[in-house]
This record gives C-alpha cells, structure tokens and sequence, in this order.
C-alpha cells in the first residue's frame, strides 16, 4: 500500500488493484488542486475544501464510486465504515457534521478522521479498535489542535500516526504548523517522506510511530 498526503485532509491511497482518494478540495485555500484517477472517493463532510469530487477523474472508463457519509460500503475489495461525528464540540451546531472513515485493505485497518473537532465516544471508539494507521487533523481552528489529537491518539491507540489538516506553504486557511504537534507528541519523524509504503508486515508492534508525510 502507498500513502500520499495532498495537503489539508486530501490523501491519495493506492492498493494493490484500487485507488482511493479521500477529501479533494478546490483551488479557494491556495493548494494546487489535486487531479488524478480513482476507484473510490470518500468525503468525510460537505465543505469546498473537501467537497471537490470533480477534480477526481474515474479509472478506465469507470466513474468512481462516491462515499459521502456514515455507513457501510465495499468496491474493488476494499470494505469502508462510515462513522458520524462532528465538526465541532457543539454536536454540529457550529460547523455542521462529519464522517470519520475506517477503511479496511490489504489485511490492514486505515482511519480518516476528517475533519473532527470533538473528543471520541465510547460508541465511537467502540467501531475503531486495532487501527493500524491513522490519519488525524492536528492544526486548530476549525478542527482539534495538537493536545486535544495527542488525547485522541491515546483514545485510539493506533500503530501508525499521520498528521494532517495543519499550516503548509501556500495555504490560505488559518491553521497552526506541525512544529506544536511534534512537540506535543514527542514522536514525529525527523524527515518528511513524500509518501509512506507499507505493508501488513512492516507495521510496528511496539513503539507507535508518526509520520509526517511532505505534501505534493
């Protein structure tokens, strides 16, 4: 599996036989807008800078198959779970609903958190045990900040962390830098990787790791 940070929350996973892209935003906060092929589209909420399904082409004359909220999917062998949550720690009130996605392929287990902006539920939790890896926004604002995702990692306890929803050059929107959530967690790689390749087998099975993934 192949792992590719877009910048904000847009991921573009790559399995063996299925391509998946994860919250493509448009060209309104200054990133490049991300254009390529997929199998699957997952939105975790109906925001321009996640919402952009037109900048995802479909893969050898097939649409792809859109995921938009909770529930239970499979295409291409690749199971998703959609999970409700919220944008905010108001029960939505303030900035709307959220998906988080738990997707499960190639015997491992992949978690979106999207845009979450709230502490986990035990309900919550309940649906998100044994995670492999796990993608969580880190930069404030809109969503949780480092310490409040320091919190929900030790909720989750996944193997793998990827920062994601924070400052980058050329971003527009008002976020805070990796740098507080590196500190805040003591773990992060000294070196960002333009993507992570990983298998079943090479996941840790001590100490977690946090990749901080460059955004391309």
């Amino acid at each position: 599996m192949q792992i590719t940070w877009l910048g904000q929350a847009c991921f573009k996973i790559q399995t063996n036989n299925t391509i998946l892209a994860i919250d493509p935003y448009d060209n309104s906060i200054g990133l490049k807008v991300p254009h390529f092929g997929a199998n699957l589209v997952l939105v975790t909420h109906d925001h321009k800078d996640h919402n952009n399904i037109s900048a995802i082409r479909g893969i050898e004359g097939e649409k792809p198959f859109i995921v938009s909220g909770p529930g239970e999917y499979e295409a291409k062998g690749v199971f998703i779970y959609g999970i409700p949550s919220y944008h905010d720690t108001k029960e939505g009130t303030d900035r709307g609903t959220n998906t988080i996605y738990r997707i499960e392929a190639e015997g491992m287990s992949l978690v979106h958190l999207g845009d979450l902006g709230h502490n986990l539920s035990n309900g919550q939790l309940e649906k998100l045990k044994s995670v492999d890896i796990l993608m969580i926004p880190v930069g404030g604002t809109y969503t949780i900040n480092a310490k409040e995702a320091s919190q929900v990692i030790s909720q989750i306890e996944p193997r793998i962390v990827i920062p994601m929803h924070y400052k980058v050059k050329g971003l527009k929107v008002n976020l805070e830098s990796i740098d507080k959530f590196c500190k805040e967690i003591g773990v992060c790689s000294t070196d960002k990787m333009p993507k992570l390749k990983i298998t079943k087998k090479d996941l840790p099975t001590e100490e977690m790791k946090v990749f901080v993934l460059a955004n391309t």
